[in-house]
């Protein structure tokens, strides 16, 4: 006999997302280690929770969930920038059936050196602060070493 209770579906991710590359004033680059990939190494990163949700809201509260750091939208720098990618096919399953690209926004976030950083346990399980160059060499994908690599371009 089946149960009358229905299982709640979990709805499809939005192919629609943000990095946050967190940096101190040195250029010091905040990375985080997937918990579902150890080895994959990146900055923030998150799909909208709803198509309406603004992107900057997206990215604030990203980096809260996954690093513990409370900004404020006027902390985020947008740069403007977006890029269209090829979702990994071990990620795929996440999307609704034929999506296979995502449109990534770029931002960033400078921070005081030595801001703690909480991780959220079931997304990621290490962090490091990396120097520019030795943080986009750690990053397991393109747009986020390829980010690493511009930050100097958009700190004022």
């Amino acid at each position: 006999m089946r149960s009358s209770v229905a299982s709640e579906a979990r709805p499809f991710k939005i192919p629609e997302s943000v990095l946050v590359i967190i940096h101190t004033p040195m250029l010091e680059v905040l990375l985080i280690e997937r918990a579902d990939h150890p080895g994959f190494w990146q900055g923030v990163t998150g799909s909208k929770d709803a198509v309406d949700e603004p992107l900057l809201q997206t990215a604030v509260r990203e980096v809260l969930e996954e690093t513990g750091i409370s900004a404020r939208p006027q902390d985020l720098r947008d740069w403007a920038i977006s890029n269209v990618y090829e979702i990994y096919p071990v990620w795929r399953h996440r999307y609704a059936p034929g999506v296979t690209r995502n449109t990534e926004h770029v931002f960033s976030l400078c921070v005081p050196p030595g801001t703690a950083v909480r991780l959220n346990a079931r997304e990621h399980v290490a962090c490091q602060w990396l120097p520019c160059l030795a943080a986009a060499d750690r990053c397991f994908s393109p747009s986020n070493a390829e980010a690493v690599l511009m930050l100097p371009q958009f700190v004022p």
